[in-house]
């Protein structure tokens, strides 16, 4: 297991694997998905109609990471015929509070991204 921690400041270190996992949970569609999961446990196509600006292939591809994370699981229902459903697993559920912290956040500082970006367009 590789160090996290720095003996001099004894702050978290981001390593390769922390970039990994974060790019794999926080990407556009990683973060819709969880959002939407954590309200109610979803099949395919009620996740394509709840985000409906992803491709099938995206989608079955975020699925597929998060799955493979733990942060959600597959299902076979008992149903006829079977139906696969989609949902928040307990360490999936942990992101909640940090998806609406971000979410948060962006709603509050958009307007000053906004300007900075003006700004910065401006001058180039």
């Amino acid at each position: 297991m590789q160090e996290t921690t720095s003996p001099e400041s004894g702050r978290t270190q981001l390593t390769a694997a922390h970039r990994e996992l974060l790019d794999q949970v926080l990407d556009k569609w990683s973060l819709q998905v969880l959002d939407e999961l954590c309200e109610q446990p979803q099949r395919f196509n009620e996740l394509r109609r709840a985000i409906p600006v992803v491709t099938q292939k995206s989608l079955t591809a975020t699925l597929r990471r998060l799955e493979r994370n733990g942060m959600v699981e597959r299902v076979i229902t008992n149903t006829r015929p079977l139906a696969v459903e989609y949902r928040i697993t307990p360490l999936g559920t942990t992101l909640q509070e940090l998806i609406d912290a971000l979410l948060h956040w962006t709603t509050v500082n958009m307007p000053a991204v906004q300007s900075a970006r003006e700004l910065f367009d401006a001058e180039e």
